[in-house]
């Protein structure tokens, strides 16, 4: 018999708050989380599998649908608390370039200055990689921690690894590496590998994680 997929450790998660503008962010409750990636790359519903909640974050067949950085409010199994920040996704062309600046400013608002932020998942597409908007957003949170300023952490997510062959999910992960970064790939249609996204997302915050899922095809 095949092992029973463990379950997210999340028992309760709540929409908290949404900002349009950075002087309507609310006050940091909790350490936060903070999910970015192009418009197309899946965030919503990854959100959705990691809290264990069907629609909480917002899913739509449109690209570009969010507008606000929303919050979400989550406690784990073990009593930790913390905060899910669903960032507007960029790089959606339809967008005037007055809407591309006003996301600028709201995201690079809080992502510099957010003092409860303290990792940053920025997802990217299996299929494509790692594009220019991902790029200038990783280097921007770093060149940020270089000037003295305290970075968040980056964790870099390959979406849709599950919309590859199984022969081409290795290479293709693989490839995002040779780009310089450390990346995880994650699946809907996996179980395990949202599970170990837990396990890394507790981790990197200094929150309880559960012990490592082993023998994973999506590790990179």
């Amino acid at each position: 018999m095949s092992e029973a997929p463990t379950p997210p450790p999340v028992v309760a998660a709540e929409f908290a708050a949404a900002a349009a503008h950075t002087r309507e962010l609310p006050p940091p409750l909790a350490v936060e989380v903070a999910f970015a990636g192009r418009s197309n790359v899946g965030k919503s519903t990854l959100l959705n599998l990691l809290m264990h909640r069907q629609g909480l974050a917002r899913t739509s067949s449109t690209p570009g649908c969010t507008r606000t950085i929303n919050f979400f409010s989550l406690r784990t199994r073990d009593g930790s608390t913390l905060s899910f920040v669903d960032l507007p996704g960029y790089g959606f062309a339809r967008r005037g370039k007055d809407e591309r600046l006003a996301w600028a400013d709201l995201a690079e608002g809080y992502l510099l200055k957010r003092s409860a932020l303290a990792l940053v998942i920025v997802l990217c597409d299996a299929r494509r990689g790692l594009e220019h908007d991902d790029r200038e957003l990783l280097k921007m949170i770093e060149t940020a921690g270089r000037s003295g300023k305290r970075a968040p952490a980056t964790l870099v997510v390959a979406t849709k690894l599950d919309k590859l062959p199984l022969s081409g999910r290795k290479p293709a992960l693989a490839a995002l590496q040779g780009q310089g970064r450390r990346v995880f790939g994650v699946s809907a249609s996996d179980p395990k590998s949202i599970a170990e996204l837990w396990r890394r997302i507790l981790g990197a915050t200094g929150l309880t994680a559960p012990p490592p899922t082993p023998d994973r095809e999506t590790e990179s």
